[in-house]
């Protein structure tokens, strides 16, 4: 049943397709989608969003969702057509392949399909599923799904500040929370991280304060469905860079402004091109009838919708892009430079005999758009002039005209005149209007693409697997700094090193350097990195139910805030800084050292370099972290331990272990989780699926901590040891990932774990994981 009395609806649209066929039977398309909203009073199409692309895929799943604009509110009544275009590259050969994705990209239709929103919300849980026609009606081109997201609090969010770039959409696009280890090579779920989990340990006493320690557990953060047969982030974006210094590449910057620009002008052209065309037809057929009320009012049509397209082509942006990507091209001469672009003033000219070898384009005008955009107008001045004199003529017929000249006026009057005389103009019409349009797309694809290849280098496939990786890591880190926050409230000392100073995150890895767990780590210390972009926002929620309190993460690649919303008398105990919106930032640090038998392999005859650069780089930036706070903070703000070992004396034996040449050296994560915890910083723990190995750390971190801050005794820290990885929540964890309650390990990989790592007798046994 529809809601009664409620004509405007929250919908948010997840599309999909299936069996799409491309226009080459060789290739599998490259996928997108333009939603267009019918207007319910002018019968027309609204252009309104458009999917990215999903490149060689017949069955593509869109990650980016669609909600509907203020104009147009959803109602049961509103219908909603979804066209599929293949993204197909029509480069020539001779193109410089590092130009291939910037040059010429155009969209062959594949096929369409129109729905109600009233047959969306009574199908069966609110999805449909659509046969897509070609353009002539007859063929099925395949199939598309549509289904409504129930978005829950996100109906009271400001729809501005959603964008599909974050995590938190792709979590509810892949509908569901919990990303179990089995699962971690599905790529419906692949922005999830796997078996994230926060874990705190109360330590009660009678005659002191109860103890906290908090710790998160997460596999790493990876692009598993990728693979990592070409390795991880780290080499892939190395390679890259070193490519584009060989080829002297040079991407060029547009500002999120100038994006959001060209992807408003591709809207505004790929509805009225079709428009126009559709008028010009109209005005045809009125001539055609000798029609003048029709010819008037097809005209008026015409007219308007010509000259906002004309409009939409002045902008300077347009002019800009068609320059900068006739300058991308090889052997490009401007008319007034008479020389290539990529010639820098300290290089000499080229020889005349030289510059015959290289292939020319023509020499480009920087005026010639404008010359492109005005002739549309002429065109259109022209089609009116004609509108006018024909009427005219035809007003002069309309007078009494004597008995013995009546039948010389029907004799030669000829109803098909009309539109013998327009046809020449509306055909010059619509010629320029699909030239400039052809033009204008070249030049605003050129402009998206630059983002793409200054923001990510190597195009789409690569910053589809870093936009990944970083998406776990985000995920992960704002639940280790909610609940960080939660457990720091009445402590001002950790307030105020909040707001002046930051956080710093700390990430355990236990991932061996062999084989791909090599390409895991790669990928990890990249997404780990990336979370320098992100920054904290205290807010104040609007009601302190549930829904008001999740975290919002809002930005761009570039930068990222997570808005963290506090109960409204929580927020009031907060720093007046804190309180006025200051930013605060994280300092992540990763350190990694595998303990597994394929750790063994690389430390015998692989490479470990990998993990020494990682320890090496992050103790630098854990050290810094350390001047910058004691320089800001008294340390008398920070926690006290029992150990009261001095964290500079820490910070040194840290910096000893990371260049000692010692196989497994566990001590390196040992020093450096104590000193994240005397740092008041965010415990993270991770392996490959945070499940095995990870628990391994967590059970014996935790055991450590009762022996040096709550005297248990050594006698008992095996024993100690033993139940928590027997009995504990850790083989609950198991349990819950792989419905088997055992660890994945066996008696020969056990036998290259540090003796501290291993688990005890009948808790292990080798199972899918």
């Amino acid at each position: 049943m529809l809601p009664v009395g409620s004509p405007f609806l929250p919908v948010f649209l997840c599309v999909a397709c299936n069996d799409l066929v491309a226009s080459g039977r060789d290739r599998k398309p490259n996928a997108l989608v333009q939603v267009a909203v019918i207007d319910p009073h002018k019968q027309h199409l609204v252009s309104h969003a458009c999917t990215e692309i999903v490149e060689a895929n017949k069955d593509p799943l869109f990650l980016t969702g669609v909600t509907f604009p203020s104009e147009y509110p959803a109602s049961p009544e509103t219908l909603v057509k979804l066209s599929v275009y293949d993204a197909k590259d029509k480069t020539q050969e001779s193109v410089s392949k590092h130009f291939l994705l910037c040059m010429c990209v155009c969209s062959s239709f594949l096929g369409s399909a129109t729905f109600s929103v009233g047959d969306l919300l009574r199908a069966k849980d609110e999805r449909l599923t659509l046969s897509l026609r070609s353009s002539d009606g007859v063929c099925t081109a395949g199939t598309v799904v549509v289904s409504r997201l129930k978005m829950g609090e996100m109906e009271e969010v400001d729809v501005d500040q959603i964008t599909t770039d974050i995590p938190s959409q792709k979590v509810r696009l892949a509908g569901c929370s919990f990303k179990p280890s089995c699962c971690k090579a599905q790529k419906s779920l692949e922005f999830i991280p796997i078996n994230l989990h926060t874990q705190r340990m109360r330590v009660t006493c009678p005659k002191k304060t109860d103890a906290f320690y908090d710790i998160i557990t997460v596999g790493a953060p990876a692009a598993h469905f990728q693979g990592f047969k070409g390795g991880g982030l780290h080499r892939l974006l190395s390679r890259y860079e070193a490519e584009k210094k060989s080829t002297a590449y040079q991407c060029i910057y547009y500002s999120p402004e100038h994006t959001a620009k060209a992807q408003e002008v591709l809207s505004i052209m790929s509805l009225l091109q079709p428009l126009i065309t559709r008028l010009v037809d109209q005005l045809l057929q009125a001539a055609h009838e000798h029609s003048s009320p029709g010819l008037r009012d097809a005209l008026k049509h015409l007219s308007d919708k010509t000259e906002q397209f004309v409009h939409t082509l002045k902008d300077e942006l347009v002019k800009s892009a068609l320059l900068a990507l006739h300058a991308a091209q090889p052997g490009y001469v401007s008319k007034n430079q008479k020389s290539t672009p990529a010639q820098s003033q300290h290089q000499e000219p080229l020889s005349l005999k030289h510059q015959d070898t290289i292939p020319h384009h023509k020499e480009y005008d920087e005026e010639e758009w404008d010359r492109l955009w005005a002739n549309v107008a002429k065109c259109l001045n022209c089609v009116i002039a004609m509108v006018d004199k024909l009427q005219e003529e035809d007003n002069t017929k309309q007078d009494p005209v004597p008995e013995h000249q009546l039948a010389d006026v029907i004799t030669s009057h000829n109803p098909g005149d009309w539109r013998e005389q327009l046809c020449p103009l509306v055909t010059r019409l619509k010629d320029c209007v699909m030239e400039v349009v052809e033009k204008a797309k070249r030049a605003m694809t050129f402009v998206l693409l630059q983002e793409a290849a200054c923001s990510i280098p190597q195009g789409f496939l690569l910053q589809q697997r870093r936009d990944i990786v970083f998406s776990q890591a985000l995920a992960a880190l704002a639940c280790g700094f909610v609940m960080r926050l939660y457990a720091g409230m009445q402590d001002k000392g950790f307030l105020r090193q909040l707001h002046l100073v930051g956080l710093v995150a700390q990430f355990e890895s236990l991932l061996s350097t062999y084989s791909e767990e090599f390409g895991m780590l790669e990928d990890m210390e990249v997404g780990i990195s990336d979370l320098q972009r992100v920054m904290f926002k205290i807010t104040e929620a609007k009601s302190d139910d549930l829904s008001d309190l999740q975290p919002l993460v809002c930005g761009r690649r570039d930068h990222f805030t997570v808005e963290v919303p506090l109960p409204k008398l929580v927020f009031h105990t907060l720093p007046e800084e804190i309180k006025e919106g200051k930013l605060l930032r994280v300092f992540p640090v990763l350190f990694n050292v595998g303990i597994n038998e394929q750790q063994t392999i690389a430390e015998r005859f692989g490479d470990i370099s990998l993990q020494e650069r990682i320890n090496q780089k992050n103790f630098e930036t854990l050290e810094a972290y350390y001047k910058s706070l004691s320089e800001k903070v008294p340390l008398e703000c920070l926690p006290c331990f029992q150990t009261q070992t001095d964290i500079k004396e820490l910070l040194e034996t840290l910096g000893q272990n990371v260049v000692a040449k010692k196989k497994k050296n566990v001590e390196i994560l040992w020093t450096a989780g104590t000193i994240c915890r005397r740092l008041n910083g965010i415990r993270f723990t991770s392996c490959k699926s945070a499940k095995d190995r990870t628990s391994m750390s967590v059970t014996l971190e935790q055991c450590a901590l009762l022996r040096d801050e709550h005297q248990l005794s050594k006698d008992f820290f095996v024993r100690a040891l033993d139940c928590m990885r027997r009995e504990g929540c850790r083989i609950e964890n198991v349990q819950k990932n792989i419905k088997c309650r055992k660890y994945a390990f066996n008696m020969l990989q056990l036998m290259a774990f540090p003796k501290c790592y291993r688990p005890p007798e009948g808790t292990y046994g080798k199972v899918d994981s």
